[in-house]
């Protein structure tokens, strides 16, 4: 017999399964717990027994892709079978393939402060999230899973530069690979006029930090 909570565990993921779908196909205009629950196949009201409102239920979404993310880069940090270089190049791979198969989730994984989805909650969504939120703090969450990403993510540059020069060429790294994900996207990354792909720069940029690595 199927429990309550697994009965409700069930609906919360078909209800995020619904919305990364709706994400992709739309953007997050085409996210409302509406057509979020039809697509779900669940009562009209269901939607509202698990997410505060849609800016809760994009959060949830996002969080969820940074936890994969950041098990993906888990994974690569702890094969054997990859050196240092080929751990950090798939890693940095890892953030252009999202940018390119999900590019609308991309671009809220990196939406600056203020521009986040829990971070613009209005009117009934708001008053709902403060009164009767589940329990838990959606916002908490996503930076958690981000700093989780973030953490293997420094693992693997420390690999090739050192704890101590770890979080400068991280940053290094992360923001340019951001840029070069975000010219592709906007179709600025011309391989006629600049003579290069993303794939080539991330190549350079893997094998700057190595070099630099070599001499630290």
């Amino acid at each position: 017999m199927v429990t309550r909570a697994e009965s409700a565990a069930v609906t919360r993921r078909a209800l995020l399964d619904a919305a990364a779908d709706l994400l992709d196909l739309g953007g997050p205009e085409a996210v409302t717990l509406r057509e979020v629950g039809a697509r779900a196949g669940v009562s009209r009201g269901a939607p509202y027994r698990h997410f505060t409102g849609k800016d809760s239920l994009l959060t949830a979404v996002v969080t969820e892709s940074w936890e994969r993310i950041a098990d993906q880069v888990h994974a690569l940090r702890t094969d054997p079978a990859l050196s240092a270089p080929d751990k950090l190049r798939d890693a940095l791979r890892t953030l252009l393939g999202v940018g390119r198969d999900q590019p609308h989730l991309y671009q809220m994984l990196f939406r600056r402060r203020g521009h986040r989805p829990e971070e613009l909650g209005e009117g009934l969504d708001r008053v709902r999230r403060q009164l009767c939120g589940p329990a838990g703090d959606p916002a908490a969450d996503r930076i958690r899973a981000a700093g989780r990403f973030q953490d293997e993510f420094l693992a693997i540059v420390a690999d090739l530069v050192g704890e101590r020069n770890a979080r400068h060429y991280g940053a290094l790294l992360l923001t340019s690979a951001h840029g070069i994900a975000d010219m592709e996207l906007s179709g600025h990354l011309d391989k006629d006029k600049l003579r290069t792909t993303a794939d080539e720069l991330v190549d350079t940029l893997v094998r700057m930090v190595a070099n630099a690595g070599e001499t630290t």
